[in-house]
Protein backbone atom coordinates (compact mmCIF):
# COMPACT_ATOMS: atom_id res chain seq x y z
CA UNK A 1 0.00 0.00 0.00
CA UNK A 2 1.41 3.40 -1.02
CA UNK A 3 2.22 5.73 1.87
CA UNK A 4 0.19 8.93 1.57
CA UNK A 5 2.89 10.79 3.51
CA UNK A 6 6.51 9.85 2.99
CA UNK A 7 9.42 10.77 5.30
CA UNK A 8 12.94 11.19 3.90
CA UNK A 9 15.94 11.95 6.14
CA UNK A 10 18.91 13.83 4.67
CA UNK A 11 21.77 14.74 7.01
CA UNK A 12 19.80 16.63 9.63
CA UNK A 13 17.13 17.87 7.22
CA UNK A 14 13.91 15.84 6.98
CA UNK A 15 11.57 15.93 3.99
CA UNK A 16 7.87 15.42 4.66
CA UNK A 17 6.37 14.51 1.29
CA UNK A 18 2.66 14.58 0.48
CA UNK A 19 2.42 11.47 -1.66
CA UNK A 20 -0.84 11.38 -3.64
CA UNK A 21 0.38 12.71 -6.99
CA UNK A 22 -2.53 11.14 -8.91
CA UNK A 23 -4.90 13.59 -7.16
CA UNK A 24 -2.39 16.45 -6.97
CA UNK A 25 -1.64 15.61 -3.34
CA UNK A 26 -5.14 16.36 -2.03
CA UNK A 27 -5.13 16.06 1.77
CA UNK A 28 -7.59 13.73 3.49
CA UNK A 29 -8.77 14.05 7.09
CA UNK A 30 -6.56 11.09 7.96
CA UNK A 31 -3.57 12.91 6.44
CA UNK A 32 -4.25 16.10 8.45
CA UNK A 33 -4.14 13.98 11.58
CA UNK A 34 -1.05 12.07 10.50
CA UNK A 35 0.80 15.29 9.64
CA UNK A 36 0.03 16.65 13.11
CA UNK A 37 1.49 13.47 14.65
CA UNK A 38 4.55 13.57 12.40
CA UNK A 39 5.47 17.17 13.20
CA UNK A 40 4.71 16.71 16.90
CA UNK A 41 7.03 13.71 16.86
CA UNK A 42 9.90 15.79 15.49
CA UNK A 43 10.03 17.99 18.60
CA UNK A 44 12.25 15.74 20.69
CA UNK A 45 14.50 14.61 17.84
CA UNK A 46 17.71 16.61 18.24
CA UNK A 47 19.17 15.15 15.06
CA UNK A 48 16.61 17.09 13.03
CA UNK A 49 17.73 20.65 12.35
CA UNK A 50 15.18 21.57 9.71
CA UNK A 51 12.20 20.27 7.74
CA UNK A 52 11.17 20.59 4.09
CA UNK A 53 7.46 20.11 3.38
CA UNK A 54 6.77 19.33 -0.26
CA UNK A 55 4.54 17.42 -2.64
CA UNK A 56 5.26 14.36 -4.75
CA UNK A 57 5.12 14.89 -8.50
CA UNK A 58 4.29 18.19 -10.14
CA UNK A 59 2.25 19.82 -7.36
CA UNK A 60 2.56 20.85 -3.73
CA UNK A 61 -1.13 20.25 -2.92
CA UNK A 62 -4.52 21.23 -4.32
CA UNK A 63 -5.75 21.32 -0.73
CA UNK A 64 -8.33 19.35 1.19
CA UNK A 65 -9.78 16.29 -0.50
CA UNK A 66 -13.24 17.68 -1.20
CA UNK A 67 -14.47 14.31 -2.46
CA UNK A 68 -14.80 13.17 1.18
CA UNK A 69 -16.63 16.30 2.41
CA UNK A 70 -20.12 14.88 1.93
CA UNK A 71 -19.25 12.11 4.37
CA UNK A 72 -17.09 13.93 6.93
CA UNK A 73 -17.98 17.65 6.68
CA UNK A 74 -21.74 17.73 6.26
CA UNK A 75 -22.71 20.22 9.02
CA UNK A 76 -21.21 22.62 11.54
CA UNK A 77 -20.42 19.86 14.03
CA UNK A 78 -18.49 17.78 11.52
CA UNK A 79 -16.93 20.94 10.14
CA UNK A 80 -15.78 21.98 13.61
CA UNK A 81 -14.17 18.57 14.15
CA UNK A 82 -12.53 18.79 10.74
CA UNK A 83 -11.18 22.30 11.45
CA UNK A 84 -9.79 21.09 14.78
CA UNK A 85 -7.78 18.48 12.89
CA UNK A 86 -6.61 21.07 10.35
CA UNK A 87 -5.63 23.55 13.07
CA UNK A 88 -3.85 20.82 15.04
CA UNK A 89 -1.82 20.08 11.92
CA UNK A 90 -0.87 23.69 11.22
CA UNK A 91 -0.24 24.24 14.93
CA UNK A 92 2.17 21.30 15.03
CA UNK A 93 4.06 22.73 12.05
CA UNK A 94 4.12 26.29 13.38
CA UNK A 95 5.09 25.32 16.94
CA UNK A 96 7.92 23.00 15.94
CA UNK A 97 11.04 24.66 17.33
CA UNK A 98 12.97 24.04 14.12
CA UNK A 99 12.83 25.91 10.79
CA UNK A 100 10.32 24.53 8.29
CA UNK A 101 10.35 25.42 4.57
CA UNK A 102 7.50 24.70 2.18
CA UNK A 103 9.00 23.87 -1.23
CA UNK A 104 6.22 24.72 -3.68
CA UNK A 105 5.71 23.63 -7.27
CA UNK A 106 2.48 23.58 -9.23
CA UNK A 107 -0.78 23.92 -7.35
CA UNK A 108 -0.77 25.18 -3.78
CA UNK A 109 -4.45 25.81 -3.11
CA UNK A 110 -6.79 26.01 -0.14
CA UNK A 111 -5.61 23.49 2.42
CA UNK A 112 -2.29 23.31 0.60
CA UNK A 113 -1.91 27.03 1.14
CA UNK A 114 -2.91 26.46 4.77
CA UNK A 115 0.04 24.07 5.14
CA UNK A 116 2.44 26.47 3.44
CA UNK A 117 1.31 29.40 5.61
CA UNK A 118 2.13 27.40 8.74
CA UNK A 119 5.75 26.98 7.60
CA UNK A 120 8.46 29.51 8.40
CA UNK A 121 9.34 30.07 4.73
CA UNK A 122 7.83 29.39 1.33
CA UNK A 123 10.25 28.71 -1.55
CA UNK A 124 8.70 28.18 -4.98
CA UNK A 125 9.57 27.61 -8.59
CA UNK A 126 7.86 29.42 -11.45
CA UNK A 127 5.28 26.70 -11.97
CA UNK A 128 3.61 27.60 -8.66
CA UNK A 129 -0.05 28.63 -8.63
CA UNK A 130 -1.27 29.73 -5.22
CA UNK A 131 -4.77 30.56 -4.04
CA UNK A 132 -7.50 30.02 -1.49
CA UNK A 133 -10.79 29.01 -3.18
CA UNK A 134 -12.88 29.07 0.04
CA UNK A 135 -15.27 31.66 -1.42
CA UNK A 136 -16.14 29.21 -4.21
CA UNK A 137 -17.25 26.64 -1.61
CA UNK A 138 -18.98 28.95 0.90
CA UNK A 139 -16.31 28.19 3.50
CA UNK A 140 -14.98 30.81 5.89
CA UNK A 141 -11.24 30.21 6.18
CA UNK A 142 -10.10 29.47 9.75
CA UNK A 143 -8.94 32.20 12.13
CA UNK A 144 -5.36 30.95 12.48
CA UNK A 145 -4.81 30.71 8.74
CA UNK A 146 -6.35 34.13 8.11
CA UNK A 147 -4.04 35.60 10.75
CA UNK A 148 -1.00 34.01 9.11
CA UNK A 149 -2.14 35.17 5.68
CA UNK A 150 -2.62 38.73 6.97
CA UNK A 151 0.82 38.77 8.58
CA UNK A 152 2.47 37.73 5.31
CA UNK A 153 0.54 39.71 2.72
CA UNK A 154 -1.04 42.71 4.45
CA UNK A 155 -4.75 43.41 4.67
CA UNK A 156 -5.40 44.50 1.07
CA UNK A 157 -3.75 41.47 -0.48
CA UNK A 158 -5.33 39.14 2.09
CA UNK A 159 -8.77 40.49 1.17
CA UNK A 160 -8.03 40.11 -2.54
CA UNK A 161 -6.91 36.50 -2.02
CA UNK A 162 -9.93 35.54 0.11
CA UNK A 163 -12.62 37.55 -1.69
CA UNK A 164 -11.59 36.61 -5.23
CA UNK A 165 -10.69 32.93 -4.71
CA UNK A 166 -8.28 33.48 -7.63
CA UNK A 167 -5.19 31.45 -8.41
CA UNK A 168 -2.11 33.64 -8.54
CA UNK A 169 0.93 32.77 -10.61
CA UNK A 170 4.35 32.59 -8.99
CA UNK A 171 5.39 36.15 -9.87
CA UNK A 172 2.19 37.67 -8.49
CA UNK A 173 2.28 35.48 -5.39
CA UNK A 174 5.89 36.56 -4.78
CA UNK A 175 4.93 40.24 -5.02
CA UNK A 176 2.01 39.70 -2.66
CA UNK A 177 4.19 38.05 -0.01
CA UNK A 178 2.83 34.51 -0.36
CA UNK A 179 6.24 33.36 -1.62
CA UNK A 180 9.50 34.32 0.11
CA UNK A 181 11.93 33.16 -2.56
CA UNK A 182 11.28 32.37 -6.21
CA UNK A 183 13.52 30.11 -8.31
CA UNK A 184 13.75 29.30 -12.00
CA UNK A 185 14.38 25.64 -11.33
CA UNK A 186 14.52 23.54 -8.15
CA UNK A 187 12.94 25.07 -5.06
CA UNK A 188 13.46 21.79 -3.17
CA UNK A 189 17.24 21.95 -3.61
CA UNK A 190 17.19 25.61 -2.57
CA UNK A 191 15.22 24.75 0.57
CA UNK A 192 17.68 21.96 1.39
CA UNK A 193 20.67 24.25 0.97
CA UNK A 194 19.08 26.99 3.07
CA UNK A 195 18.28 24.63 5.94
CA UNK A 196 21.75 23.11 5.83
CA UNK A 197 23.14 26.61 6.29
CA UNK A 198 20.79 27.32 9.20
CA UNK A 199 21.79 24.06 10.86
CA UNK A 200 25.15 25.63 11.74
CA UNK A 201 23.36 28.13 14.00
CA UNK A 202 22.26 27.56 17.60
CA UNK A 203 19.02 25.53 17.72
CA UNK A 204 17.91 27.21 20.95
CA UNK A 205 18.30 30.64 19.36
CA UNK A 206 16.15 29.63 16.40
CA UNK A 207 13.57 27.93 18.61
CA UNK A 208 13.30 30.94 20.92
CA UNK A 209 13.03 33.41 18.05
CA UNK A 210 10.38 31.28 16.35
CA UNK A 211 8.30 31.02 19.51
CA UNK A 212 8.32 34.79 20.11
CA UNK A 213 7.75 35.84 16.50
CA UNK A 214 4.91 33.37 15.99
CA UNK A 215 3.29 34.46 19.25
CA UNK A 216 3.48 38.13 18.27
CA UNK A 217 2.11 37.36 14.81
CA UNK A 218 -0.86 35.34 16.05
CA UNK A 219 -2.14 37.88 18.60
CA UNK A 220 -5.86 38.38 17.94
CA UNK A 221 -6.15 41.89 19.39
CA UNK A 222 -9.71 43.15 19.08
CA UNK A 223 -10.98 40.13 17.16
CA UNK A 224 -14.02 38.53 18.80
CA UNK A 225 -13.25 34.84 18.47
CA UNK A 226 -16.82 33.82 19.29
CA UNK A 227 -18.17 35.90 16.41
CA UNK A 228 -15.51 34.54 14.07
CA UNK A 229 -16.47 30.99 15.07
CA UNK A 230 -20.16 31.77 14.53
CA UNK A 231 -19.42 32.93 10.98
CA UNK A 232 -17.41 29.77 10.33
CA UNK A 233 -20.22 27.59 11.73
CA UNK A 234 -22.93 29.37 9.73
CA UNK A 235 -21.00 28.86 6.51
CA UNK A 236 -20.41 25.20 7.38
CA UNK A 237 -24.15 24.64 7.87
CA UNK A 238 -25.21 26.64 4.84
CA UNK A 239 -27.03 25.60 1.71
CA UNK A 240 -24.25 27.39 -0.20
CA UNK A 241 -21.58 25.08 1.24
CA UNK A 242 -23.47 22.03 0.01
CA UNK A 243 -23.99 23.73 -3.36
CA UNK A 244 -20.26 24.53 -3.63
CA UNK A 245 -19.30 20.97 -2.70
CA UNK A 246 -21.77 19.48 -5.19
CA UNK A 247 -20.75 21.88 -7.96
CA UNK A 248 -17.09 20.95 -7.44
CA UNK A 249 -17.92 17.24 -7.70
CA UNK A 250 -20.07 17.82 -10.79
CA UNK A 251 -17.50 20.13 -12.42
CA UNK A 252 -19.96 23.01 -12.88
CA UNK A 253 -20.17 26.60 -11.67
CA UNK A 254 -21.81 26.94 -8.24
CA UNK A 255 -25.02 28.96 -7.79
CA UNK A 256 -24.68 30.72 -4.45
CA UNK A 257 -27.55 32.48 -2.65
CA UNK A 258 -25.89 33.70 0.53
CA UNK A 259 -27.80 31.23 2.73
Amino acid sequence: MVEEIRIERREGVVHVVLNRPSVKNAVTLAMWRELADIFSGFRGDHDIRGVVLRGSGADFSVGADISEFERIREDRHQAAAYELAVDACSGAIASLGKPVVAAIAGYCLGGGCHLALACDFRFADRSAKIGIPAAKLSIVYGVNSVQRLLALTGVSNAKRILYSADRFDAERAFRMGLIDELYDDDAVAAADSFLQRLSANAPLSISGAKYMLNGMTMGTGALDLATAQRLIDEASDSRDFREGRDAFAQKRSPRFRGE
